[in-house]
C-alpha cells in the first residue's frame, strides 16, 4: 500500500495538532502548516513528519508552501484546511479590519488554498479537500454572527465545489464540530472591544457566563476525538460530504432537523436569557 500525505493548515495547536499527531501515528505522512514554525515545540520532524511555513493570509506564502510540500514528498493525498479565527461580539463593534481578517482567515485563505493545491489533484486525477467548519455553520449563536457567518459561507462553497470536483476524481468532505476544549476561545479568538458601545455590557457579560459555564464546558468533545473524526473522513471511502464531530454537534443537528430552526431558536433565546 502506497504511503498517504496529508497537509494541515493550523496544525500549532488544537485540532490542527491532534490530527497532524494521530495522522502519524496512522502511518502516515504529514505535513503540518503553521504561520510560525520556529515556535513549535510539541511536533518532532522526521521522515514522515515536516514542518512547514504557511501563512493563509499571504498567497505567495500558500504557493512556496505547496512548492515545498510537492519537493518533498511528491504527492499530496489530502488537504485540511483547518486554521481558524474567531470574531465574537456584535456587528457595530467590530472594526473593518476585524470583520474582514475573519473572512480572509475562514474563507479566502480556504479559497487561496485550494487554488494553489487544485492543479496537482487535477493532474493526478484523484485527491480529496477536507475543511473543518463548524455546527456554527449550520446555525448561529448570539455573538457570533459575523464568525458564523464565514462557516457558513464555507459551508456553502464546499457543497458547490462537492459537485464541481467529482469529473476530475477530487472529493469535498466536511468537518463540523460542535464545542471543542482548545485554545480557540483564547489566543485564536477575538472579542470586540465594546466601551463604545455600553448596551451590549450585561448581555454580553450574561453570554460568556453562560459560554463558560462548566456544566456546559464539561460536555465539549477534545481535540483528538475530531482528528478521528476527520480521519475516518479521509479513508472511509465514501462520498459523504458532511460528518458531525461532537456529541452536542449531533445534538444541536437533531434538534433543528426534527423540530424546525424556530423552536431551536426559542430554546437558545431562553437559555441565554434574551
Amino acid at each position: 500500500m502506497t504511503q498517504k500525505t496529508i497537509v494541515i493548515t493550523g496544525a500549532s495547536s488544537g485540532i490542527g495538532k491532534a490530527t497532524a499527531q494521530y495522522f502519524h501515528q496512522k502511518g502516515w505522512n504529514v505535513v503540518a502548516t503553521m504561520r510560525n514554525p520556529k515556535n513549535e515545540q510539541d511536533l518532532k520532524e522526521d521522515d514522515r513528519m515536516k514542518i512547514v511555513e504557511l501563512d493563509v493570509e499571504n498567497k505567495e506564502s500558500i504557493q512556496q508552501a505547496v512548492k515545498t510540500i510537492l519537493a518533498t514528498f511528491d504527492t499530496v493525498d489530502v488537504w485540511l484546511n483547518n486554521a481558524g479565527y474567531g470574531a465574537c461580539g456584535p456587528v457595530e463593534a467590530g472594526t473593518d479590519e476585524e470583520i474582514r481578517r475573519q473572512y480572509d482567515v475562514n474563507f479566502f485563505g480556504v479559497i487561496d488554498c485550494i487554488k494553489a493545491i487544485l492543479p496537482h489533484f487535477k493532474q493526478k486525477k484523484a485527491g480529496m479537500i477536507i475543511n473543518v467548519t463548524s455546527i456554527g455553520g449550520l446555525l448561529t449563536l448570539p455573538l457570533f454572527g459575523i464568525y458564523n457567518s464565514s462557516k457558513f459561507a464555507l459551508e456553502g462553497l464546499s457543497e458547490g465545489m462537492w459537485y464541481d470536483l467529482q469529473q476530475f476524481g477530487i472529493k469535498v468532505k466536511l468537518i463540523e464540530p460542535g464545542g471543542i476544549k482548545t485554545d480557540f476561545s483564547g489566543r485564536s479568538l477575538n472579542i470586540f472591544d465594546m466601551k463604545d458601545f455600553p448596551e451590549y455590557k450585561a448581555y454580553n457579560e450574561n453570554f460568556i457566563a453562560k459560554m463558560r459555564d462548566p456544566q456546559r464546558t464539561a460536555k465539549y468533545g477534545t481535540p483528538e476525538m475530531v482528528a478521528n473524526v476527520i480521519y475516518t473522513a479521509a479513508t472511509d471511502g465514501k462520498d459523504i460530504l458532511r460528518y458531525l464531530a461532537g456529541k452536542d454537534a449531533k445534538q444541536f443537528r437533531f434538534i433543528r432537523r426534527w423540530f424546525g430552526y424556530r423552536f431551536q431558536m426559542s430554546q437558545l433565546k431562553k437559555y441565554f436569557g434574551i
